[in-house]
């Protein structure tokens, strides 16, 4: 078995990672931004010289995205530099480099589910920097496996930016739910994210890859949908990205295709019912006294 280094250890998709991991029987080391900040150089070294991980997988992320239309240069250093320091390591210690990126490097336009052979077009500062990320990776490595995803959430690490939670919390406070119906993606279950990716790194697969939700759903019906399964009520209205404007422009159809995914093998992801189900479920057990 490998000896797997996880950087982001401790965010919604990081604590999953380590559990498939391990529960694979590999030797598991994480690191939180306080133990190693990936944006510095020599305490990527450090870690990698100290530990000679056979697998570096990155799960951090800066993930601010209005936030980076006001400040792009921590982005691109959390998102872009940090995966450069990354891939430095990997090619000097010989390890494997698993990448996360994103649905954001694309435009949105075409209005059905990306492949990974379509071509980028970042509309933010985030996104950008999430294309940097992965071009650096391209760069210094001949072989890194970069996984695409979309809009993830799970049960387990903070809550911050988890639309599951945002909606449940929104609805407690008893007033209307405006939610965009004109922007589409693919909402990703961490456990079964970390999963696949568990499933690529064992048969060796390398290169561009997407893992979305497994199907394309606008974020006004992914409420309503928790709504349903949460047994919650409130005033769900719709709105558009005219009346909801961001400072950072986002995809309006970003759902990305699993089909290159499945014809290697990996199993489809259930569906997104499902998902929500599952969390629903991990919710309630971990908030009970």
């Amino acid at each position: 078995m490998a000896d797997v280094a996880v950087f982001g250890c401790r965010g919604q998709l990081g604590v999953e990672l380590l559990t498939v991991f391990e529960s694979r029987g590999h030797r598991v080391t994480g690191f939180d931004r306080s133990q190693v900040d990936i944006s510095d150089a020599a305490q990527v070294e450090q870690a990698f010289a100290a530990h000679k991980p056979d697998i570096a997988i990155n799960a951090a992320a800066y993930n601010q995205v209005d936030l980076a239309e006001k400040e792009p240069l921590p982005a691109m250093q959390g998102n872009g530099l940090a995966v450069r320091n990354l891939a430095i390591a990997c090619r000097d210690h010989n390890a494997r480099l698993v990448h996360f990126s994103t649905d954001f490097v694309f435009d949105g336009t075409l209005g059905r589910a990306y492949m990974e052979e379509d071509t980028p077009h970042p509309l933010s500062a985030y996104a950008v920097s999430k294309l940097a990320g992965e071009i650096y990776a391209q760069a210094y490595l001949e072989n890194p496996l970069i996984i695409r995803t979309s809009g993830v959430f799970g049960p387990r690490g903070p809550a911050r930016g988890n639309f599951v939670e945002t909606m449940l919390r929104l609805a407690a406070g008893n007033k209307p739910i405006r939610v965009v119906n004109d922007s589409v993606g693919s909402p990703t279950y961490s456990p079964f994210l970390a999963a696949r990716t568990a499933d690529f790194v064992g048969q060796g697969l390398t290169g561009v890859f997407h893992i979305g939700g497994g199907e394309a759903i606008s974020w006004f019906d992914f409420a309503a949908l928790i709504f349903r399964i949460a047994d919650v009520h409130p005033d769900l209205q719709p709105t558009n990205e005219q009346e909801f404007k961001t400072p950072a422009r986002r995809p309006k159809y970003s759902a990305l295709s699993n089909a290159k995914m499945e014809r290697c093998g990996i199993q489809p992801l259930p569906p997104i019912e499902t998902a929500v189900t599952l969390y629903m479920q991990e919710r309630a057990r971990r908030v009970r006294p």
